[in-house]
């Protein structure tokens, strides 16, 4: 019975065996240059036709989050189900790796990159403006509740933490868990397609497997590339802030991007161990550090009682946030948690297959766990300190959130720290933070879209690395060199709009990976290594 059940999922494929090894590079013969095209023709065809390029992906857009708004919101509790179901069924006590393979990294320098990789930078970025935007109803309000009011700021932190807690993790860790499982206990190649063995078999490595490759890749790079621009934006906004005597323009947006890809190319030489870690660590330690002094040199009182409003609202009203039928509150729930979902959703193979990286060693149980559970407490905190800071301001008409409103989401972090001693400190932390947690993006999404389109490998040449590292920070700085807004908004929309179709490849990887858990326990029950 045992030899049957290995048989099972055997197969004779082996990483990087359809590769075409040219110019230093180790690239799969159709996943690598059918992206590489795609990418070059939607860059040249938004430089050339911005407005036109922006109405399209607008459109397209708005369809997928009008038209399947309901798809999306049971997607994203089908996820965080499941994943809860993981921690306590029986195949959570599987080791990813096998029974003897040990963690390669520390708890906590785990958790670190974790954290970075997921979604430090967009923390970054909302924390202040979207409890403050749900507060004042600068775009709805959840349940249509009246703005400023105090159900409103109840409901402004339990709306945001609904969108970064248990519902993002779950989608990464469906994606995360799936390709740990296929690639380090059945040995396939570190890749999206492998999750999906258990149910096409060897077509999986033929052109079923190639669609979902080059889906994941397009959402991967698209995504990270709007990062870096919008983040180039904050960054910039940041610095015009803290010294006014730059502008803050086109110019050094592009010396921002500039900067952040060669500083992730330094990273890139010196590999996942001495690169990617040590950042990632060098953030939870600046995070931290500027998370405390918010808080103590801040209205430290009403952060602490926000963290229990916080975690409260979240609690009580994360059922009725998640409903997709019969809401009153379209505008809101369609403009943030739909669209929230989406991005997550495209961003769930760059951030899945990271996770996956980097976390051999450890249990089921302990993965989803530590995926699931932890970043969302870590966000209630860090919520509750900057948006509490925020609304604190804003009840008590301190500063220009109270008196002028949300009007520029880039500079909301830097409005509310203007408010709190050594506001210059806090602010150059806060730029450096975003600065380092771009470098972290770019570093591990290189790696990540390096393995897919190596078919799997994990040791392609450095160089590979280096050439997407660029392609990501070049990609960037063309949108918002020759496109400006009307680019960078192009290419948000394409990347939200790739989230429909592969909400399906999620909820299919579901199932695939029940299979292989339910199959590997049954081999491991059967081999007496476990009961």
């Amino acid at each position: 019975m045992g030899k049957a059940l290995e048989d099972e999922y055997q197969t004779d494929y082996v990483a990087g065996q359809d590769n075409v090894k040219k110019y230093g590079f180790d690239m799969h013969n159709i996943v690598f240059p059918v992206t590489s095209v795609l990418i070059v023709l939607f860059v040249v065809g938004t430089l050339m036709f911005p407005s036109l390029s922006k109405e399209l992906l607008d459109g397209a857009k708005n369809g997928a989050i009008s038209g399947f708004d309901w798809f999306f919101l049971l997607s994203a509790n089908i996820f965080v189900l499941f994943s809860l179901a993981l921690i306590v069924m029986p195949v959570g006590k599987i080791r990813i790796g096998g029974v003897d393979a040990k963690p390669e990294f520390t708890r906590l320098s785990w958790f670190s990159m974790l954290f970075a990789a997921g979604m430090g930078i967009g923390l970054m970025f909302w924390a202040v403006a979207e409890p403050v935007a749900y507060y004042t109803g600068w775009y709805g309000t959840p349940f249509n509740v009246e703005a400023n009011t105090p159900e409103a700021a109840e409901l402004a932190m339990g709306g945001t933490m609904y969108h970064w807690g248990l519902h993002p993790w779950a989608i990464y860790a469906v994606v995360a868990l799936s390709l740990a499982f296929f690639t380090y206990n059945k040995g396939m190649p570190l890749t999206i397609r492998s999750a999906f063995f258990p149910i096409l078999g060897d077509r999986v490595w033929g052109w079923p497997g190639h669609l979902i490759d080059i889906l994941a890749v397009l959402a991967t790079i698209f995504g990270l590339a709007t990062s870096l621009g919008f983040g180039a934006q904050q960054a910039s906004a940041g610095l015009a802030y803290l010294f006014p005597a730059i502008d803050g323009g086109m110019n050094v947006q592009m010396a921002i991007i500039v900067g952040v890809t060669f500083v992730a190319l330094l990273s890139v030489l010196r590999g996942l161990e001495g690169g990617v870690k040590v950042l990632s660590n060098i953030n939870m330690i600046v995070a931290g550090f500027l998370l405390f002094f918010v808080l103590f040199a801040g209205p430290t009182m009403a952060i602490l009682g926000t963290v229990w409003t916080t975690a409260s609202s979240y609690a009580t009203n994360i059922i009725p946030l998640s409903n997709p039928f019969g809401r009153e509150d379209e505008t809101w729930f369609h403009g943030w948690t739909v669209f929230y979902w989406a991005w997550w959703i495209s961003w769930s193979p760059f951030v899945g297959m990271f996770i996956a990286r980097v976390s051999k060693g450890r249990t089921v149980r302990e993965f989803v766990t530590a995926v699931l559970i932890i970043p969302t407490l870590i966000t209630v905190l860090w919520m509750s300190t900057f948006g509490g800071s925020a609304l604190d301001q804003i009840q008590n008409e301190i500063g220009a959130l109270a008196s002028d409103g949300l009007t520029s989401v880039p500079l909301a972090m830097f409005q509310m720290l203007e408010n709190i001693p050594f506001t210059a400190i806090s602010s150059f932390l806060a730029i450096l933070l975003v600065l380092v947690f771009f470098v972290t993006s770019s570093d591990s999404g290189s790696l990540v879209i390096d393995s897919i389109t190596a078919g799997g490998k994990t040791d392609a040449p450095t160089g590979q690395r280096v050439f997407w590292v660029v392609m990501e920070g070049a990609i960037a700085a063309a949108l918002i060199f020759g496109g400006g807004g009307d680019a960078m908004s192009a290419l948000q929309a394409g990347a939200v709009s790739a989230g429909l179709p592969f909400t399906f490849v999620l909820l299919v990887m579901c199932y695939s990976l029940m299979k292989g858990l339910n199959h590997e326990r049954k081999l491991l029950i059967a081999e007496g290594k476990m009961t």
